[in-house]
Formats: C-alpha cells, sequence, structure tokens
C-alpha cells in the first residue's frame, strides 16, 4: 500500500465529514487508507464515519491523549509506505496528494515533506519555518508584541524566501505532512510528552537528527481553516488563556528537551 492518511478528530466532527468527503471525492490513483482516530471527544464522530464511511478505519481513544499521542495511534495502525497527517480542517485540493508523492519520491534523503497551505480565501498561510530560539516566546508570536523583534520573526518565518519556491525548511505546521513511515518507525512518531503545540515542531527536528530533509513543496496546496486557538493578537488578553499557557508550558519543554543539543544541518538556503 503506497498511502495512509491519518485524521485526528477532537470535538470537529462537522469539519471532519466534510474532510472524509472531499478525500473521498479525489478518487486517489493508488492504493490507500483513511484512518480516523478520535481523542474520546464524544460529539458522535464514530456514528457518523461508520454510518457514512464504512470503508475507513475508525480507532476510539479512551481519552484525550493530545495531538502527538493520538497521530500516533493512527501510525501505528498504518500500513502505507508513506503517512499523511491531516488535520480535519484541512481541504485537499486535486493532485495535491500526487504532487507531494512524486516529490518525496525523487530522493531517499528526504524524509518529510509539506504542502503549501492557504486561508479559504486562497491567499498564503504562512507554514514553514526556521527551528526557534527561546527568546521568541510565543508571547511575541501569538500577539502584537511581535512587532518588537521583527527581524527574528521574519527569519523565523522564513519571509526571505519566495512562497511559490520549493526549498528545505526546519519544519512545517502539522496540519498536513507527508512523512515516510519507515521515518516515523525509526524515530518512534511524535513525542507524547506533548500534548498539544510544538509536537510538529520536535518531530520535524528528530527527523534531521535521524539524517532526512524535510522539504516545502509549493506545487501542492491546501486549503486550512485555521483558527489560532492561543493568540488573539493582545498579550493581556492571551495571557489569561488556558491553551496560551498550554502553548507556553510547551515551549519550555521542547527548549528543555534539546537543551545543549546541536543539529547537524543547518544549511537552509537563503536567498
Amino acid at each position: 500500500m503506497q498511502l495512509s492518511i491519518v485524521i485526528l478528530n477532537y470535538k470537529t466532527k462537522n469539519l471532519l465529514k466534510q474532510c472524509l468527503k472531499n478525500i473521498a471525492n479525489l478518487s486517489l490513483p493508488f492504493e490507500h487508507e483513511i484512518i480516523v482516530v478520535d481523542n474520546n471527544s464524544q460529539d458522535g464522530a464514530e456514528e457518523m464515519v461508520k454510518e457514512n464511511f464504512p470503508e475507513y478505519k475508525f480507532i476510539q481513544a479512551d481519552r484525550n491523549r493530545g495531538m502527538g499521542a493520538g497521530n500516533n495511534l493512527g501510525i501505528k495502525h498504518s500500513r502505507g509506505e508513506y503517512v499523511l497527517i491531516l488535520n480535519p480542517d484541512v481541504v485537499v485540493l486535486e493532485n495535491s496528494i500526487e504532487k507531494l508523492l512524486k516529490f518525496i519520491e525523487k530522493d531517499k534523503k528526504i524524509g518529510c515533506v509539506a504542502p503549501q497551505l492557504l486561508y479559504p480565501n486562497k491567499t498564503y498561510q504562512q507554514s514553514r519555518y526556521k527551528f526557534p530560539k527561546f527568546f521568541m516566546l510565543p508571547v511575541f508570536i501569538r500577539t502584537g508584541l511581535g512587532k518588537f523583534v521583527k527581524r527574528a520573526l521574519d527569519e523565523y518565518f522564513m519571509n526571505n524566501i519566495p512562497i511559490d519556491q520549493a526549498h528545505k525548511i526546519d519544519w512545517a505546521r502539522g496540519s498536513a505532512l507527508l512523512i515516510r513511515k519507515s521515518v516515523l518507525d525509526k524515530i518512534h512518531g511524535f513525542d507524547e510528552r506533548f500534548f498539544m503545540y510544538l509536537e510538529d515542531t520536535d518531530l520535524c527536528r528528530r527527523i534531521w537528527q535521524a539524517g532526512y530533509e524535510i522539504w516545502y513543496v509549493p506545487d501542492a496546496q491546501m486549503i486550512h481553516y485555521y483558527f489560532r486557538e492561543s493568540g488573539s493578537g493582545s498579550w493581556l488578553k492571551d495571557l489569561f488563556k488556558k491553551l496560551a499557557w498550554i502553548h507556553i508550558a510547551s515551549w519550555f519543554k521542547y527548549f528543555w528537551k534539546w537543551r545543549g543539543r546541536s543539529l547537524k544541518h543547518f544549511n537552509i538556503l537563503t536567498f
């Protein structure tokens, strides 16, 4: 089997249904499987999937395991040579999966590829990044305080590299990532200590550490109905949000994990 698509649901039944309809309508021209993992949403997702998409594999978690552990459940049950980690709030555009597969198959050194994400109005959505530096706390990235560290944020968001050109990246947002299953097996999937936020950053860092490259492929486009849960743009309001504190906790956890450990690559092209 060439591809396994893993979709993690948590209280997004309606988005999940649209996502599954979207994939079914693509008529993918290769053997594939769809794996839906539900993080104990209790929102009727299981009944919806079994009624409307009985051919898809459904896995019910016993509790909300978070982003990393939830996706790992799907990865463990996958049989494909490649695994597409896909959020239920993503619309896969025609031929985008085929383009990702064609790109990753060009070179065995490529372990992961990411599409260009778009907002619903088809404008570019940021999803490619350099690895963060500790001082760039979420309070700067997520709020209006970012204007005080604009140069650092421009580097972090790779704003000096054209968005219409395929290139190596440090990491990509986990909304849509195509990864070799052999690579996921080698690095043991997501680190389940990250409940939410930076689980994708950490995964990409370990892909690089294992000797594989990560590429941004703008020819493959997907629409992401992105809602920034932990940030409103007001730093004062955000400090009192639970999700903002989860993000900050993951930030400290990430840097504590990687303290004193450098990466081998850091050879990203700049223009």
